[in-house]
């Protein structure tokens, strides 16, 4: 029978591929890739990746139906920088999304991945003075909104000749916001052989109209939803009027965290080098993990941190994404995400693949709004820390 999802706010598609590799070394990448993928912090694919990349790479059109939080970015990722070329200087994939703050993070995430590539990616949006001859002289991964990136190809500022890739991701949210016209003229913009491949986390009848006219016999993927999930993962709120008083709560918290591994999660780079040097100035011993570091620094701190030699690790959302440690069963937000979407890829990794895990939330007066907002948009409910937090992790 095929995997469908019942989804309140829109219809659902039935999967029609069921190849499935459940390592990155199996789906015959580029070594270079490889080694982007094991750099950014990724062991092994997720559910999705394990279903679309291959086909992608293969030149079939793809239609995904998959939340946030399922690693979808770096699904389209992998598959784009193992088809381009990187001897063209010319645009040769065209990724859309529905705002400015995604389309940056899906470029980190190029970036970040395909830093031993040679391959080059932009960004191209609304609100940011663009520099014409960086696209003339030939990227070949943009990343943009629909509106921005039609006005680029009319000034022939992003020339489409050599375009083979067209993603469109969370299709349904650029759709709700009245970019469907655009769409439709990027793509009569572009090489009748163009693939595309589209991401959505529901599909309302506006995506399946785009899939029938756009795209040929496209592969159908859906990710159940229940395949992310914060089951497992208890979640605790730790009330601390002010922001300069959370430093002692966490040195309070200090003897229970190395009980086992914890990951302590913070907004900025220089929040995590604050906090650091504040609890080394305690003498605790911590580790630390931001995108400043170049690739070997990280690589040793990783390792150091998968062998349970160091057992605190204090990180940002950069590394959110793909930090899977089997030992890891806490998991502290410093910092509750400015993204709510990154809750889950934070402490998702805690109960990760049936293991139980604890998520601690330092919590502001200002953050009760955000608090709520996550607990709304998962479903879920965040308690106070008991007392013997220690007996649950």
């Amino acid at each position: 029978m095929a995997d469908q999802l019942n989804d309140l706010d829109g219809d659902q598609i039935e999967t029609n591929y069921h190849d499935v590799y459940e390592s990155f070394d199996d789906m015959n990448l580029k070594p270079e890739l490889v080694r982007g993928i094991f750099g950014y912090g990724f062991e092994q694919p997720s559910s999705i990746q394990q279903r679309a990349i291959v086909p992608v790479i293969k030149g079939r059109d793809v239609l995904a139906q998959a939340q946030s939080g399922t690693g979808k970015t770096a699904t389209f990722s992998i598959s784009i920088l193992e088809r381009i070329d990187p001897t063209i200087p010319q645009c040769q994939a065209l990724i859309l999304a529905p705002t400015r703050e995604l389309a940056q993070q899906i470029r980190k995430v190029v970036i970040t991945i395909g830093q031993y590539t040679n391959v080059t990616c932009e960004t191209c949006i609304g609100g940011t003075a663009v520099n014409m001859r960086t696209f003339q002289e030939g990227v070949q991964i943009i990343v943009g909104t629909p509106g921005r990136v039609h006005d680029m190809i009319e000034r022939r500022a992003i020339r489409t000749d050599h375009v083979k890739l067209f993603v469109l991701d969370e299709a349904d949210e650029m759709l709700s916001q009245g970019f469907k016209d655009k769409i439709y003229d990027i793509f009569q913009l572009l090489p009748p052989s163009t693939q595309v491949v589209l991401l959505s986390a529901t599909m309302p009848k506006e995506v399946l109209d785009v899939t029938t006219k756009f795209m040929r016999d496209p592969v159908r993927i859906l990710v159940k939803k229940d395949e992310l999930t914060l089951e497992g993962i208890r979640q605790f709120y730790v009330a601390v009027e002010e922001e300069n008083w959370k430093l002692d709560t966490l040195t309070d918290l200090y003897d229970t965290l190395t009980v086992t591994q914890a990951v302590i999660f913070c907004n900025t780079k220089r929040k995590v080098d604050w906090l650091t040097d504040k609890l080394v100035s305690r003498d605790f011993t911590v580790s630390a993990l931001h995108g400043d570091m170049d690739q070997s620094q990280r690589d040793v701190i990783m390792t150091e941190f998968r062998s349970g030699s160091s057992r605190v690790l204090i990180t940002t959302d950069l590394l959110a994404r793909g930090i899977d440690v089997q030992q890891v069963s806490l998991v502290i937000n410093y910092d509750l995400p400015v993204n709510k979407e990154n809750y889950i890829h934070r402490i998702g990794r805690g109960g990760r693949f049936g293991r139980k895990g604890v998520a601690i939330n330092f919590v502001t007066s200002e953050d009760v709004k955000i608090m709520r907002d996550i607990e709304q948009f998962y479903s879920t409910q965040i308690e106070e820390m008991p007392m013997n937090i220690a007996d649950l992790i």
